[in-house]
């Protein structure tokens, strides 16, 4: 069953949470006011969108990067769903065979009243994107509770590192962050845990998956 994790005037986010083997999160956008829903990532699993979306209109698709796991449930979106599929200008290694629109940096989207935001955060992927919808940002793999996602090489960690430092933490310190996967949390939370990681000296091949208060 979805949560709602967020409702303002505008606008609620659902949360379908632990879809697909790699447990990723899913969210539907829905505008209070009636409208076209947004959805953002498409994991294995995705008959549990499908099911909450039942027969109301999607605007798009929005998937936070290219990875497999936040696409799996492509096909099975595509047997109901014909809206266009969308991704960061900038991402890389998505599959050709498919049509995909592309969201540039500080792009914005209207879901009903409220303006969806978008946010290239490279890192994790090149292309990566956050999206900032009123008091909440959606951070697909670039933020989590406790710090930055996965990255491969110690040259990616520090983009990602700035995409969080740059771009997000200067959001204001309540707003609610909403990952690809596991729990939310809040941008003031994630600042005080990146200011312990940043007193402390690091190897210069740090890298991988990182956690701002043991690394």
């Amino acid at each position: 069953m979805p949560e709602q994790v967020y409702a303002d005037a505008d606008v609620t986010i659902e949360l379908f949470p632990a879809l697909g083997p790699l447990a990723n999160n899913a969210y539907l956008l829905r505008p209070v006011n009636g409208g076209p829903l947004t959805v953002i990532d498409i994991p294995e699993g995705f008959e549990a969108v499908l099911e909450a979306i039942g027969d109301s209109p999607v605007e798009r698709v929005i998937v936070t990067h290219s990875h497999f796991d936040h696409w799996g449930g492509y096909d099975v979106m595509r047997s109901r769903i014909d809206a266009p599929v969308l991704a960061g200008a900038a991402e890389t290694n998505l599959d050709e065979s498919r049509t995909i629109g592309r969201l540039a940096d500080g792009e914005e989207l209207a879901v009903g009243s409220a303006r969806l935001a978008v946010l290239h955060t490279p890192g994790h992927t090149p292309g990566s994107i956050c999206l900032r919808l009123g008091g909440a940002v959606l951070t697909g793999d670039t933020l989590f509770p406790g710090g930055p996602g996965y990255s491969r090489t110690p040259q990616a960690l520090s983009q990602e590192i700035a995409s969080i430092t740059d771009t997000l933490h200067p959001l204001p310190e309540a707003t609610l962050v909403l990952p690809g996967h596991g729990d939310r949390t809040t941008i003031g939370a994630s600042r005080a845990e990146y200011a312990v990681f940043a007193t402390r000296p690091h190897a210069d091949d740090l890298h991988g998956d990182v956690l701002w208060a043991e690394s």
